[in-house]
């Protein structure tokens, strides 16, 4: 049996682990890094990075046909989906070989890992490894399909979508999360007749009512079709057609289609890691239990990203293997502070992008704030752009105006959001951030209204510094 001793091992290379990786060895540790394969992490070969190179075409083909309203007529489309899944395969193994180029520069033991206690983590049949500490930064994966018939029937996955050579002719979503949203739309925009189905009333039931209802409204305009309050019963096959049998309002109904799309969510992947035996407490869907520090229950094991089952988001991920890497070496007991960090952008068309509290968490928490929006509809460059759809909001403090939190659906709304990061890693008022001086006629300046609209509620506007329309424009609050 061949054994090594560092004073960290990673396992998992994804962009959490690889984060933890460097911020360890410029601390001056000895760092390894443990990965069954394919090395390059979920972004860049199943996430983030092939989705949005498909989701560049599907978009370019609705702007096309969306152009007439400028005045320029395109004509017939051509849509040639071998051409757009080569481009996405050589842009992801660029991206790839970028990052195996940087993992290569630690120890790197391939293969499936296991913890045989606190301290010994085997490595397939042959290799043990010691340390002091050890990082889990194992990822996610594709929820297993539940819906009686579903696997029998056969379906896609969110990583069956992005390898897709041809669209099928039509198509029949389950969820409305975001990657239901963002390879749903994908698809009716590349010719699907799409149907989603949702449990809900409305699209993204994790966002405020009405960023989901508005993402619901423009999607069925666009010709997709929502299934809302729906429950799925079973599926079938039936001749060439998929068929889901529904109970939708208490009525039961079908919906047949030449594939499905199974898009119900991510698991952490737990199996198989021997936690039990290192003293880890987790659970097979919510994840590994870390604290503040990101340690688990064992205090020299920490986890980071997907696998903890909070905050699936890639910057999130980098940003807790940081903090784990110096905690683990230094033996520190910094937290994260998810606060700002966790702003998440959905790359539907409008565009989502959401930073601090929501309104729902408001409510909930019970949270006093006042609230300011304006739509896109009225905006001078939207107009111009005729991109209108969506609007932007911001929630402050209505005694301080600190900005509390911020969401856009609508044009660029994942570049837009972040002026708000910005603006609230400074923890700045709405006071502050209605003087920051906006050029015109840009997309951004459209923030400046919902500012001042809140810093009206508050009653600190001076005199002449606002519209006298701003005061009442918004219905927020």
């Amino acid at each position: 049996m061949e054994r090594h001793r560092y004073d960290l091992v990673i396992v998992g290379a994804g962009s959490g682990g690889y984060a933890a990786a460097r911020t360890a060895r410029d601390l001056g540790a000895s760092v390894a890094l443990v990965d069954e394969g394919p090395l390059g992490g979920l972004c860049i070969l199943r996430g983030c990075m092939p989705s949005k190179a498909l989701l560049a075409s599907s978009d370019a083909a609705h702007d096309a046909r969306e152009a007439a309203g400028l005045g320029v007529h395109a004509g017939s489309l051509r849509l040639d989906m071998p051409f757009i899944a080569q481009r996405k395969r050589g842009l992801i193994n660029d991206f790839a070989e970028y990052r195996i180029e940087g993992i290569n520069a630690f120890p790197l033991h391939m293969g499936r890992a296991r913890f045989h206690s606190a301290h010994e983590l085997h490595v397939g049949d042959d290799i043990v490894l010691e340390a002091s500490s050890f990082i889990v930064a194992t990822g996610s994966s594709v929820s297993p399909a539940v819906i009686p018939g579903l696997r029998e029937t056969g379906y896609l996955d969110s990583d069956a979508v992005l390898e897709l050579e041809r669209i099928p002719k039509s198509a029949i979503v389950l969820g409305g999360g975001y990657t239901a949203c963002e390879l749903g739309q994908f698809l009716a925009r590349m010719g699907a007749k799409t149907t989603m189905v949702i449990r809900s009333g409305h699209l993204l039931t994790d966002q405020d009512d009405d960023v989901g209802n508005a993402l619901t409204l423009y999607y069925r305009d666009e010709g997709i079709t929502v299934v809302d309050h729906a429950r799925v019963v079973r599926v079938e096959r039936r001749d060439h057609l998929k068929v889901v049998h529904l109970e939708a309002g208490g009525v039961a109904a079908e919906v047949a289609a030449e594939e499905i799309f199974y898009a119900l969510g991510r698991v952490p992947n737990v199996e198989g890691l021997g936690l039990e035996l290192a003293d880890v407490n987790y659970h097979p869907i919510t994840g590994i239990d870390v604290d503040a520090t990101l340690r688990t229950s064992n205090p020299a094991i920490f986890a980071v990203g997907d696998v903890t089952g909070d905050y699936p988001l890639v910057h999130v991920a980098i940003y807790q293997g940081e903090i784990a890497a110096r905690n683990a070496i230094g033996n520190h007991n910094e937290t994260a502070d998810y606060s700002v960090v966790a702003a998440h952008t959905i790359f539907s068309d409008p565009q989502i992008g959401v930073v601090g509290m929501n309104e729902k968490r408001l409510k909930r928490d019970g949270i006093p704030y006042v609230a300011g929006r304006y739509d896109f509809a009225e905006h001078g460059k939207a107009q111009c752009l005729n991109k209108t759809h969506g609007f932007v909001k911001m929630m402050a403090d209505p005694e301080s105006g600190r900005i509390l939190g911020a969401a856009v659906i609508g044009p660029q709304g994942s570049e837009l959001i972040h002026e708000v990061i910005v603006a609230m890693s400074f923890n700045a008022t709405v006071q502050q951030f209605m003087r920051i001086p906006h050029l015109h006629p840009t997309l951004s300046e459209i923030w400046t209204y919902p500012a001042e609209e809140c810093a009206a509620r508050i009653g600190t506007v001076q005199a002449g510094e606002v519209d006298p329309e701003v005061a009442v424009r918004g219905t927020a609050g």
